[in-house]
Protein backbone atom coordinates (compact mmCIF):
# COMPACT_ATOMS: atom_id res chain seq x y z
CA UNK A 1 0.00 0.00 0.00
CA UNK A 2 1.38 3.61 -1.15
CA UNK A 3 1.80 5.88 1.50
CA UNK A 4 -0.74 9.20 0.20
CA UNK A 5 -1.93 12.21 1.87
CA UNK A 6 -5.51 13.06 0.98
CA UNK A 7 -5.76 16.21 -1.24
CA UNK A 8 -6.88 19.28 1.02
CA UNK A 9 -8.88 21.94 -0.82
CA UNK A 10 -7.88 25.33 1.11
CA UNK A 11 -10.29 27.54 3.26
CA UNK A 12 -7.54 30.43 2.78
CA UNK A 13 -6.34 29.85 -1.13
CA UNK A 14 -4.93 33.28 -1.52
CA UNK A 15 -2.84 33.27 1.32
CA UNK A 16 0.76 32.61 1.11
CA UNK A 17 4.05 33.81 2.84
CA UNK A 18 3.63 37.52 3.92
CA UNK A 19 5.49 40.37 3.38
CA UNK A 20 6.47 40.43 6.96
CA UNK A 21 7.87 36.85 6.68
CA UNK A 22 9.94 37.86 3.54
CA UNK A 23 11.30 40.93 5.20
CA UNK A 24 12.32 39.46 8.07
CA UNK A 25 13.93 36.59 6.54
CA UNK A 26 15.96 39.10 3.94
CA UNK A 27 16.82 41.51 7.05
CA UNK A 28 18.30 38.61 8.90
CA UNK A 29 19.84 37.29 5.27
CA UNK A 30 21.40 41.02 4.77
CA UNK A 31 22.42 41.82 8.76
CA UNK A 32 19.59 44.35 7.98
CA UNK A 33 17.92 46.55 11.20
CA UNK A 34 14.83 45.54 11.46
CA UNK A 35 12.41 48.11 10.94
CA UNK A 36 9.57 46.19 9.28
CA UNK A 37 8.98 44.29 12.35
CA UNK A 38 5.90 45.74 14.44
CA UNK A 39 7.24 45.12 18.10
CA UNK A 40 10.08 46.38 20.27
CA UNK A 41 13.42 45.25 20.83
CA UNK A 42 13.46 46.17 23.98
CA UNK A 43 12.26 44.41 27.32
CA UNK A 44 9.38 44.84 29.24
CA UNK A 45 9.23 46.52 33.45
CA UNK A 46 11.02 43.57 35.68
CA UNK A 47 8.14 44.60 38.12
CA UNK A 48 5.77 42.56 35.43
CA UNK A 49 8.03 39.60 34.82
CA UNK A 50 8.60 39.31 38.59
CA UNK A 51 4.40 39.61 39.30
CA UNK A 52 4.30 36.84 36.89
CA UNK A 53 7.26 34.86 37.87
CA UNK A 54 5.27 35.61 41.73
CA UNK A 55 1.90 34.12 40.85
CA UNK A 56 4.12 31.17 39.42
CA UNK A 57 5.14 30.41 42.76
CA UNK A 58 1.91 30.67 44.39
CA UNK A 59 0.31 27.93 42.12
CA UNK A 60 -1.54 30.00 39.33
CA UNK A 61 -0.52 27.51 36.80
CA UNK A 62 -3.80 25.68 35.78
CA UNK A 63 -6.94 27.27 34.06
CA UNK A 64 -8.19 29.93 34.97
CA UNK A 65 -12.02 30.49 34.46
CA UNK A 66 -12.77 30.84 30.89
CA UNK A 67 -13.74 34.23 30.65
CA UNK A 68 -10.04 35.09 32.19
CA UNK A 69 -9.09 35.70 35.88
CA UNK A 70 -11.54 37.63 37.93
CA UNK A 71 -8.94 40.14 39.27
CA UNK A 72 -7.74 41.09 35.91
CA UNK A 73 -11.28 41.63 34.27
CA UNK A 74 -12.14 43.97 37.34
CA UNK A 75 -8.83 46.00 36.68
CA UNK A 76 -9.83 46.21 33.12
CA UNK A 77 -13.06 47.18 33.72
CA UNK A 78 -12.05 49.89 36.23
CA UNK A 79 -9.48 51.16 33.77
CA UNK A 80 -11.98 51.32 30.94
CA UNK A 81 -14.22 53.46 33.00
CA UNK A 82 -11.28 55.61 34.45
CA UNK A 83 -10.33 56.78 30.73
CA UNK A 84 -13.48 56.68 28.57
CA UNK A 85 -16.42 56.72 30.74
CA UNK A 86 -18.37 53.52 30.31
CA UNK A 87 -18.63 50.82 33.12
CA UNK A 88 -18.57 46.98 32.11
CA UNK A 89 -19.62 44.56 33.74
CA UNK A 90 -16.71 42.81 34.30
CA UNK A 91 -18.82 39.18 34.84
CA UNK A 92 -20.51 39.62 31.60
CA UNK A 93 -18.89 41.89 29.50
CA UNK A 94 -14.75 42.12 29.69
CA UNK A 95 -13.19 38.67 28.34
CA UNK A 96 -9.26 37.93 28.15
CA UNK A 97 -8.40 37.19 24.89
CA UNK A 98 -5.42 35.14 23.76
CA UNK A 99 -4.30 38.22 22.04
CA UNK A 100 -6.07 41.17 19.65
CA UNK A 101 -5.76 38.95 16.87
CA UNK A 102 -7.45 36.05 18.02
CA UNK A 103 -10.10 38.70 20.26
CA UNK A 104 -10.67 40.17 16.85
CA UNK A 105 -11.11 36.65 14.69
CA UNK A 106 -13.29 35.55 17.83
CA UNK A 107 -15.72 38.33 17.53
CA UNK A 108 -15.86 37.77 13.36
CA UNK A 109 -16.68 34.06 14.22
CA UNK A 110 -19.71 34.50 16.82
CA UNK A 111 -21.30 37.44 14.51
CA UNK A 112 -20.40 36.81 10.78
CA UNK A 113 -22.50 34.10 8.87
CA UNK A 114 -21.91 32.69 5.42
CA UNK A 115 -23.10 35.75 2.94
CA UNK A 116 -22.97 38.55 5.15
CA UNK A 117 -21.02 41.75 4.26
CA UNK A 118 -18.03 43.12 6.53
CA UNK A 119 -16.66 46.30 5.79
CA UNK A 120 -12.97 46.86 6.32
CA UNK A 121 -10.85 50.60 5.61
CA UNK A 122 -8.11 50.23 3.73
CA UNK A 123 -4.96 49.88 4.39
CA UNK A 124 -5.21 47.90 7.41
CA UNK A 125 -3.99 44.77 9.56
CA UNK A 126 -3.89 42.06 7.62
CA UNK A 127 -5.56 39.42 9.59
CA UNK A 128 -9.12 41.03 8.90
CA UNK A 129 -10.00 39.63 5.67
CA UNK A 130 -8.83 36.31 6.22
CA UNK A 131 -10.97 36.02 9.69
CA UNK A 132 -14.10 36.84 7.67
CA UNK A 133 -13.53 34.77 4.98
CA UNK A 134 -12.87 31.88 7.19
CA UNK A 135 -16.74 33.22 8.55
CA UNK A 136 -17.72 32.96 4.96
CA UNK A 137 -18.01 36.39 4.83
CA UNK A 138 -17.48 39.32 1.97
CA UNK A 139 -15.05 41.36 2.54
CA UNK A 140 -16.34 44.75 1.11
CA UNK A 141 -12.79 46.73 1.15
CA UNK A 142 -13.36 50.82 1.85
CA UNK A 143 -10.54 53.23 1.03
CA UNK A 144 -9.29 55.44 3.66
CA UNK A 145 -7.92 58.54 1.76
CA UNK A 146 -4.92 58.44 0.41
CA UNK A 147 -2.14 59.34 3.00
CA UNK A 148 -4.10 61.10 5.41
CA UNK A 149 -5.62 57.64 6.20
CA UNK A 150 -8.92 59.94 7.17
CA UNK A 151 -11.97 57.68 7.00
CA UNK A 152 -14.68 58.50 3.77
CA UNK A 153 -17.75 58.53 5.29
CA UNK A 154 -19.41 58.90 1.79
CA UNK A 155 -18.23 55.67 0.63
CA UNK A 156 -18.57 53.96 4.09
CA UNK A 157 -22.56 55.28 3.52
CA UNK A 158 -22.60 53.90 0.13
CA UNK A 159 -20.91 50.32 1.08
CA UNK A 160 -23.74 49.93 3.81
CA UNK A 161 -26.65 47.72 3.27
CA UNK A 162 -29.02 45.55 4.72
CA UNK A 163 -25.98 42.09 3.91
CA UNK A 164 -23.63 44.58 5.99
CA UNK A 165 -23.03 42.66 9.14
CA UNK A 166 -19.89 44.54 10.89
CA UNK A 167 -17.89 47.28 10.04
CA UNK A 168 -14.06 46.80 11.34
CA UNK A 169 -12.25 50.14 12.41
CA UNK A 170 -9.00 50.63 13.87
CA UNK A 171 -7.75 53.75 15.37
CA UNK A 172 -4.21 54.52 16.49
CA UNK A 173 -3.99 52.98 12.91
CA UNK A 174 -1.42 50.15 11.31
CA UNK A 175 0.30 51.59 9.04
CA UNK A 176 -0.67 54.67 8.37
CA UNK A 177 -0.47 56.17 11.99
CA UNK A 178 -3.76 58.22 11.66
CA UNK A 179 -5.99 59.24 15.23
CA UNK A 180 -9.67 59.66 14.58
CA UNK A 181 -11.23 62.64 16.35
CA UNK A 182 -14.24 62.53 18.64
CA UNK A 183 -16.27 64.37 15.78
CA UNK A 184 -15.16 61.41 13.46
CA UNK A 185 -16.28 59.00 16.22
CA UNK A 186 -19.57 60.47 16.32
CA UNK A 187 -20.18 61.14 12.53
CA UNK A 188 -19.63 56.98 12.40
CA UNK A 189 -21.83 56.58 15.10
CA UNK A 190 -24.88 58.93 13.74
CA UNK A 191 -23.79 56.72 10.05
CA UNK A 192 -24.09 52.96 12.11
CA UNK A 193 -27.32 54.46 14.15
CA UNK A 194 -30.51 53.22 11.71
CA UNK A 195 -28.74 50.43 10.98
CA UNK A 196 -27.66 46.50 12.48
CA UNK A 197 -24.29 46.47 11.57
CA UNK A 198 -21.78 45.70 14.50
CA UNK A 199 -18.52 47.22 15.25
CA UNK A 200 -14.97 45.77 15.83
CA UNK A 201 -12.89 48.74 17.09
CA UNK A 202 -9.54 47.69 16.93
CA UNK A 203 -7.90 49.88 19.97
CA UNK A 204 -4.63 48.13 20.16
CA UNK A 205 -2.48 51.32 20.16
CA UNK A 206 -4.62 52.97 22.42
CA UNK A 207 -2.16 54.51 24.65
CA UNK A 208 0.13 55.75 21.78
CA UNK A 209 -1.40 59.31 20.79
CA UNK A 210 0.69 61.95 20.77
CA UNK A 211 0.78 65.80 20.46
CA UNK A 212 -1.28 66.23 23.11
CA UNK A 213 -4.61 64.54 21.51
CA UNK A 214 -6.37 61.86 23.17
CA UNK A 215 -7.86 58.70 22.17
CA UNK A 216 -11.34 58.16 21.54
CA UNK A 217 -12.56 54.97 22.15
CA UNK A 218 -15.77 53.82 20.90
CA UNK A 219 -16.13 52.64 24.53
CA UNK A 220 -16.76 56.63 25.27
CA UNK A 221 -19.00 56.63 22.70
CA UNK A 222 -22.36 55.12 24.32
CA UNK A 223 -24.40 54.85 21.00
CA UNK A 224 -20.66 53.01 19.27
CA UNK A 225 -20.41 51.27 22.16
CA UNK A 226 -23.68 49.51 22.27
CA UNK A 227 -22.79 47.81 19.10
CA UNK A 228 -19.04 47.36 19.40
CA UNK A 229 -16.34 44.97 20.76
CA UNK A 230 -13.80 47.36 21.38
CA UNK A 231 -10.19 45.43 21.16
CA UNK A 232 -7.15 46.08 22.87
CA UNK A 233 -3.46 44.78 23.56
CA UNK A 234 -1.38 44.22 26.95
CA UNK A 235 1.05 43.24 24.41
CA UNK A 236 1.47 46.58 23.20
CA UNK A 237 0.54 48.29 25.84
CA UNK A 238 3.35 46.40 28.49
CA UNK A 239 5.73 45.75 25.66
CA UNK A 240 5.10 41.75 25.96
CA UNK A 241 4.24 41.30 22.38
CA UNK A 242 5.21 37.45 22.66
CA UNK A 243 3.01 36.88 25.59
CA UNK A 244 -0.50 36.76 23.52
CA UNK A 245 -2.46 38.50 25.93
CA UNK A 246 -5.60 40.95 25.09
CA UNK A 247 -9.17 41.84 25.65
CA UNK A 248 -12.68 42.50 24.33
CA UNK A 249 -15.02 44.94 26.18
CA UNK A 250 -18.51 43.80 24.46
CA UNK A 251 -22.24 44.56 26.01
CA UNK A 252 -23.18 41.75 27.53
CA UNK A 253 -25.67 39.66 24.93
CA UNK A 254 -22.54 40.61 22.30
CA UNK A 255 -20.01 39.13 25.20
CA UNK A 256 -22.22 36.08 25.49
CA UNK A 257 -22.06 34.89 21.72
CA UNK A 258 -18.13 36.19 21.52
CA UNK A 259 -17.59 33.72 24.44
CA UNK A 260 -19.24 30.89 22.91
CA UNK A 261 -16.46 30.75 20.21
CA UNK A 262 -13.90 31.53 22.71
CA UNK A 263 -14.71 29.17 24.70
CA UNK A 264 -13.80 25.98 21.69
CA UNK A 265 -11.07 28.31 19.53
CA UNK A 266 -9.16 29.14 22.73
CA UNK A 267 -10.76 28.32 25.60
CA UNK A 268 -8.87 30.37 28.06
CA UNK A 269 -5.78 32.38 28.53
CA UNK A 270 -2.64 31.35 30.27
CA UNK A 271 -2.87 32.00 33.81
CA UNK A 272 0.08 33.27 35.94
CA UNK A 273 0.34 35.91 33.34
CA UNK A 274 -3.16 36.67 33.90
CA UNK A 275 -2.62 37.01 38.20
CA UNK A 276 0.44 39.07 36.72
CA UNK A 277 -1.40 41.96 34.46
CA UNK A 278 -3.79 42.25 36.94
CA UNK A 279 -1.57 43.15 40.27
CA UNK A 280 0.56 45.39 37.65
CA UNK A 281 -2.15 46.92 36.62
CA UNK A 282 -2.83 48.31 40.02
CA UNK A 283 -0.08 51.34 38.86
CA UNK A 284 -1.89 53.41 36.20
CA UNK A 285 1.80 55.12 35.23
CA UNK A 286 3.41 52.35 32.84
CA UNK A 287 0.33 52.65 30.13
CA UNK A 288 -0.52 57.15 31.64
CA UNK A 289 3.46 57.41 30.86
CA UNK A 290 3.47 55.58 27.35
CA UNK A 291 2.71 58.38 25.14
CA UNK A 292 4.94 59.96 26.29
CA UNK A 293 7.64 57.13 25.74
CA UNK A 294 6.82 56.72 22.07
CA UNK A 295 6.45 60.45 21.81
CA UNK A 296 10.21 60.61 22.20
CA UNK A 297 11.51 58.25 19.86
CA UNK A 298 9.03 59.23 17.60
CA UNK A 299 10.36 62.83 17.29
CA UNK A 300 14.26 61.34 17.37
CA UNK A 301 13.39 59.24 14.66
CA UNK A 302 11.49 61.77 12.55
CA UNK A 303 14.11 64.41 12.92
CA UNK A 304 17.03 62.23 12.16
CA UNK A 305 14.63 61.64 8.65
CA UNK A 306 15.10 65.26 8.16
CA UNK A 307 18.60 64.31 6.81
CA UNK A 308 17.54 61.65 4.91
CA UNK A 309 15.40 61.79 1.18
CA UNK A 310 12.64 60.30 2.95
CA UNK A 311 9.71 62.41 3.67
CA UNK A 312 8.23 61.50 6.77
CA UNK A 313 4.20 62.03 6.46
CA UNK A 314 2.35 62.43 9.63
CA UNK A 315 2.49 60.07 12.58
CA UNK A 316 -0.43 60.99 15.08
CA UNK A 317 -0.41 57.90 17.01
CA UNK A 318 0.91 54.03 17.19
CA UNK A 319 4.55 52.95 16.83
CA UNK A 320 4.65 53.34 13.23
CA UNK A 321 6.39 55.96 10.43
CA UNK A 322 5.49 56.08 6.99
CA UNK A 323 7.37 57.35 4.87
CA UNK A 324 7.45 59.13 0.82
CA UNK A 325 10.57 57.61 -1.10
CA UNK A 326 9.71 59.31 -4.10
CA UNK A 327 12.84 61.23 -3.98
CA UNK A 328 14.79 58.39 -3.96
CA UNK A 329 13.12 56.01 -6.02
CA UNK A 330 11.15 55.31 -9.26
CA UNK A 331 11.34 51.55 -7.99
CA UNK A 332 7.50 49.86 -7.13
CA UNK A 333 7.16 49.52 -3.43
CA UNK A 334 8.58 46.05 -2.35
CA UNK A 335 10.98 46.28 -4.63
CA UNK A 336 12.26 49.48 -2.98
CA UNK A 337 11.87 47.97 0.44
CA UNK A 338 14.03 44.66 -0.87
CA UNK A 339 16.77 47.32 -2.33
CA UNK A 340 16.59 49.11 1.02
CA UNK A 341 17.28 46.13 2.61
CA UNK A 342 19.83 44.87 0.89
CA UNK A 343 21.69 47.82 -0.10
CA UNK A 344 21.04 50.14 2.79
CA UNK A 345 20.91 47.98 5.63
CA UNK A 346 17.27 48.94 6.89
CA UNK A 347 14.32 46.87 6.42
CA UNK A 348 11.19 48.76 5.64
CA UNK A 349 7.89 47.13 4.61
CA UNK A 350 5.75 47.89 1.42
CA UNK A 351 2.47 50.22 2.49
CA UNK A 352 1.16 48.13 -0.41
CA UNK A 353 1.06 45.08 1.16
CA UNK A 354 -1.87 46.60 3.33
CA UNK A 355 -3.99 46.97 0.57
CA UNK A 356 -6.14 44.11 -1.07
CA UNK A 357 -3.98 43.70 -4.75
CA UNK A 358 -1.70 46.44 -3.59
CA UNK A 359 -2.13 50.08 -4.38
CA UNK A 360 1.27 52.11 -5.39
CA UNK A 361 2.04 55.15 -3.64
CA UNK A 362 5.87 54.79 -3.01
CA UNK A 363 5.41 54.77 0.43
CA UNK A 364 6.88 52.21 3.06
CA UNK A 365 5.98 52.18 6.68
CA UNK A 366 8.98 51.52 9.32
CA UNK A 367 8.71 51.03 12.99
CA UNK A 368 10.04 53.04 15.58
CA UNK A 369 9.71 50.81 18.95
CA UNK A 370 13.06 50.15 18.90
CA UNK A 371 15.61 50.71 21.30
CA UNK A 372 17.66 54.66 20.79
CA UNK A 373 20.74 53.13 19.84
CA UNK A 374 18.97 50.64 17.43
CA UNK A 375 17.00 53.99 15.58
CA UNK A 376 20.44 55.83 15.59
CA UNK A 377 22.04 53.15 14.23
CA UNK A 378 18.89 53.08 11.18
CA UNK A 379 19.21 57.00 10.66
CA UNK A 380 22.80 56.49 10.00
CA UNK A 381 22.15 54.33 7.89
CA UNK A 382 19.44 55.81 6.02
CA UNK A 383 21.13 59.24 5.83
CA UNK A 384 23.05 58.02 2.95
CA UNK A 385 19.62 58.42 1.32
CA UNK A 386 20.38 62.49 0.77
Amino acid sequence: MTERTPNLPSRLPGVGTTIFSVMSALAAERGAINLGQGFPDFDCDPALVDHVCAAMREGHNQYPPMPGVAALRESVAAKIETLYGRRYDPAREITITAGATQAILTAILCAVHPGDEVIVLEPCYDSYAPSIELAGGRVVRVPLAPRSFRPDFERIAAALNPRTRMLVVNSPHNPGAAVWTRDEMLRLAALLAPTDTLLVSDEVYEHMVYDDAAHVSAASIPELAARAFVVSSFGKTYHVTGWKVGTVAAPAALAAEFRKVHQFNVFTVNTPMQHGLARYMADPLPYLGLAGFYQRKRDLFRAGLAATKLLPLPSQGSYFQVVDYSAVSELPEAEFCQWLTREVGVAAIPLAAFYDGGFEQRLARLCFAKRDETLRAALQRLQQLR
